[in-house]
């Protein structure tokens, strides 16, 4: 049932006339899919949940959903609601806890039956309705950890981990920390991390109040030095020694640091009078310091308390330490993606746009590639390739395949065909098996001042052309076997004149691929849209290409290289 939202589906304004329920008097209703997700939403669900329609659909009900009397995130092992999406049977209950849109809590009565979906999957559908009690007094969330049992414990912890584990993004980590430990162990909640240059900062500081978390950006921004030696909580925390009981009385005395200070000024505007502080460690050093505290709830933090909150702190500073290291990980791949990038040289008359997009969940570089430069005649070649993979063998590939045919295409004026011909047969011998698409193309100024283009193409999707008036037309002739397979192949030329203030577009198959559409519905829609964007300036014309036409569920790198054809003077 567990789908990031990044996978669910895009509904459109029509699915979301087709996918209603019809009303009950007082119940709201919505059906699951196999995996979880709301894929029909009544009207009267709309109401009670204070949600629209647009942020249901698709989405998971538990993770969207379904909370602990508390307001904290329900581990699945917890939830009563899920047995029967398993099972494939037929239950009821009451007693479980809804989230609205606007952050309060709805108790609920429930009901789950199996059904049947349009697709011929088996869902479920959900039926329920607000029960007398809105939402548990503050005495009862006082004492909230108290009352847990130790399966209680144990399945907050595997919550935790599986939760912070699932993201590799430190300020989604922290927002999804901050949703695990309020309001069910705290009604604050402060994080304070070491920088790489060896700085602190305060980068959190949420409050939990009234069923909403609001966060005190006045409280939070850089921080004074670690002191070595200094016994305070918050420093020793920093500094990996130990987890802390604290009171707004440890800090009363004379500071004896700025941290100290810091640390005076948050229980004064926080109003804290109990709380813990703990360290956040990673796999090879102290990444910062986590401090859950009460002050609306009245009830002082336990031992036990203190011990729950340095295991959450310990799972944390993992998933913290995971974040930072694919971070700094990304930076290093978006840096090499952007030397190994051409730049576009200026051709005169000629207006040239590229864009690149890394794989969603790939480390930010890839095998596709633009690229654009003079030829010794004065013609302008123009490529677009795609080596296998988007990962960094990719990228190396990329980079020797790139290099070889500029090469190639320098040496002397050969058609493109003859340049691609002896590229496949270098690729087919490189040390790293390779396998690679192309299009090379030549486009040159003739005297009488039509632009000529000459292209071959290596098993890639075909270049489009979109003329001033919106149409639009693949160049699918000059296909060939793609590169590196090591079969002998014989390649053609095409050729085309382009008509004044045309646009080619070279894109990669990022663009127009897609595990749940047809290679034709792809083409199509970039065809659609490019049309309909056939007099936009082309600086800016292939983001917003990629922005509207790139498959939600495409999980591949897109490289994509406009070119626009001068007016013909008159």
């Amino acid at each position: 049932m567990n789908v990031p939202d990044d996978t669910a589906p895009s509904w459109t304004a029509q699915d979301r006339r087709l996918r209603r329920l019809p009303d009950l008097a007082h119940a709201g209703a919505y059906v699951v899919d196999e995996r979880g997700r709301i894929v029909e939403v009544s009207d009267q669900a709309e109401r009670l949940l204070q949600r629209p329609t647009a942020d249901l659909l698709g989405r998971d009900a538990h993770d969207l959903l379904h909370r602990g009397r508390y307001g904290e995130a329900l581990p699945r092992s917890r939830c009563a609601m899920r047995q029967p999406l398993i099972s494939g049977g037929s239950a009821q209950g009451e007693g479980e806890w809804f989230e609205r849109g606007d952050g309060l809590l709805m108790r609920v009565a429930w009901m789950v039956t199996p059904c049947r979906l349009d697709s011929g999957e088996t869902g479920a559908l959900v039926l329920f309705h607000e029960t007398p009690a809105s939402a548990p007094p503050p005495h009862e969330a006082a004492g909230a950890t108290a009352s847990m049992s130790q399966l209680d414990r144990l399945a907050l912890l595997a919550e935790t981990t599986a939760t912070l584990t699932a993201s590799l993004d430190v300020e989604e980590t922290l927002r999804q920390l901050v949703h695990l430990v309020l309001p069910l162990l705290g009604d604050w909640a402060v994080v304070d991390l070491l920088t790489e240059e060896g700085g602190v900062a305060r980068a959190t500081v949420a409050h939990h109040e009234g069923g909403l978390v609001t966060y005190r950006d006045d409280l939070e921004g850089p921080m004074p030095p670690v002191p070595q030696e200094s016994p305070m909580p918050l420093s020793r925390a920093l500094r990996g020694v130990t987890a802390t009981l604290v009171s707004p009385q440890t800090y009363q005395g004379p500071p004896d640091s700025g941290i100290a200070v810091i640390q005076q000024e948050l229980f004064r505007a926080t109003g804290m009078h109990s709380a813990c502080i703990a360290p956040l460690r990673g796999v090879r050093e102290v990444v910062g310091a986590l401090t859950v505290g009460r002050s609306g709830q009245p009830a002082t933090f336990t031992t036990a308390d203190l011990l729950l909150v340095e295991d959450i702190a310990r799972r944390a500073g993992l998933a913290l330490d995971n974040a930072r290291l694919y971070e700094r990980q990304r930076r290093v791949a978006e840096t090499m993606q952007r030397h190994l990038l051409p730049q576009l040289p200026t051709v005169p008359g000629l207006q040239m746009s590229a864009s690149y997009r890394p794989a969603p969940r790939a480390s930010q570089v890839g095998g596709d590639w633009y690229d654009s430069f003079v030829l010794p005649d004065g013609a302008t070649a123009l490529v677009i390739g795609d080596v296998v993979g988007h990962d960094l063998d990719a990228a190396a590939g990329m980079a020797q395949v790139c290099n070889m045919l500029r090469a190639y295409a320098g040496a002397e004026r050969e058609p493109p065909s003859v340049i691609v011909d002896r590229l496949d047969w270098a690729v087919a011998r490189m040390a790293e098996t390779t396998m690679a698409t192309a299009v090379l193309a030549r486009l040159e100024h003739r005297d009488d001042g039509v632009w000529r283009l000459h292209w071959t193409n290596a098993g890639h999707p075909p270049p489009l052309l979109v003329e001033r008036d919106g149409r639009t037309r693949f160049l699918e002739d000059g296909h060939g076997l793609l590169l590196g397979t090591g079969i002998p192949t014989v390649r053609t030329d095409a050729a085309v004149d382009l008509p004044p203030l045309s646009t080619l577009v070279l894109y990669t198959d990022g663009l127009i691929e897609s595990p749940t559409r047809s290679l034709d519905e792809g083409m199509a829609r970039l065809s659609r849209y490019a049309a309909s964007l056939a007099q936009r300036p082309v600086g800016s014309l292939g983001d917003v290409l990629i922005d509207r036409v790139r498959p939600a569920d495409n999980d591949d790198d897109v490289a994509l290289l406009t070119v626009r054809i001068p007016d013909r003077p008159r």
